[in-house]
């Protein structure tokens, strides 16, 4: 991909990828949303940065695909990942560039071993937003941030084109000489604060309000410790920023993970905290009881044959 992506694929289209999707759009970039079905549907964006809403949104199913797309971006959850990538694989070419945006890093592996780790690049986004019940795509607060870049050089010809496309659009983005950092970065914070919502079954404010603050901390610097352990040290100016982010009273806050728990809904705790915990050279406790508790409610989930 030598010069600006002039067909962008957006895999999943709930608030992740409905959300920068439907904002690229709006901006007059070529997007697809890649569906599991053909039947037409609306794009409905509610942000404090301003409504919008496409009808139809511009749709394709992986059975009609028939043309390689220059950027892919990838959007579900982990636990959708795989019949994800069998989708969009036929619009897979030579020079096509793919951005995933899930978080936690064992996604990488996954699309490097079926596509090659040439063509993919890394990236995360930082959003709070949510397909509601009716359909629209929630954005919940005025972040909306999407970081890229190459994992092993600092900048390449298709990271520029990949700026120039995204560039304009109404949401935040830019390219990371550092991006495996900023990865990382992202994962501490969504795993201590999913680890401390979760087990909690609360809010940062409730969990201020209910003293329970230090845990959130200390559940935080096991996160650190273990990005410490495997070379991806987090900045000093970071975990202030992430202390602020779990400690602040009154700060209504909660994560996807406990919104798809009290949904009732499958959860990431494997490709998130259990991921991490994997990569642990001492012990974390409290990250260690967190995702006992995430287990125990993927297992109940999912039933009695779970538990063979």
């Amino acid at each position: 991909m030598d010069g600006p992506p002039v067909k962008i694929l957006v895999v999943g289209a709930g608030g992740v990828g409905g959300y920068f999707g439907g904002r690229l759009l709006q901006a007059g970039r070529d997007v697809t949303f890649l569906v599991r079905d053909g039947r037409p549907r609306p794009l409905d964006i509610t942000s404090p940065h301003g409504d919008y809403t496409l009808s139809p949104m511009p749709s394709i199913t992986a059975d009609r695909i028939d043309a390689a797309y220059d950027l892919i971006v990838v959007t579900p959850k982990a636990q959708d990942l795989a019949a994800a990538i069998d989708g969009f694989a036929p619009a897979v070419g030579p020079r096509t560039a793919i951005l995933p945006l899930l978080n936690g890093m064992r996604h990488l592996d996954a699309l490097d071993a079926r596509f090659g780790a040439e063509r993919v690049l890394g990236g995360c986004c930082h959003i709070s937003s949510v397909r509601t019940a009716g359909g629209a795509i929630a954005h919940l607060n005025p972040i909306h941030r999407l970081i890229f870049g190459e994992r092993d050089c600092p900048r390449s010809p298709r990271v520029d084109a990949i700026e120039a496309a995204l560039s304009g659009a109404r949401f935040e983005s830019r390219p990371s000489v550092d991006i495996l950092r900023d990865m990382w970065e992202k994962w501490i914070l969504i795993t201590a604060a999913a680890g401390i919502t979760c087990l909690m079954r609360a809010s940062i404010a409730d969990i201020v309000a209910a003293g329970a603050a230090e845990y959130a901390e200390r559940m935080l610097e096991e996160c650190a410790a273990i990005a410490r352990s495997v070379g991806f040290a987090p900045s000093v100016e970071h975990l202030a920023y992430c202390r602020g982010l779990l400690t602040t009273p009154g700060l209504n806050f909660t994560t996807s993970m406990l919104r798809d728990i009290e949904a009732g809904a499958p959860i990431e705790a494997e490709h998130v905290v259990g991921d991490l915990l994997a990569r642990r050279a001492t012990p974390a406790p409290f990250l260690e009881i967190a995702y006992a508790h995430l287990r125990c409610y993927a297992i109940r989930a999912a039933g009695p044959s779970s538990r063979a």
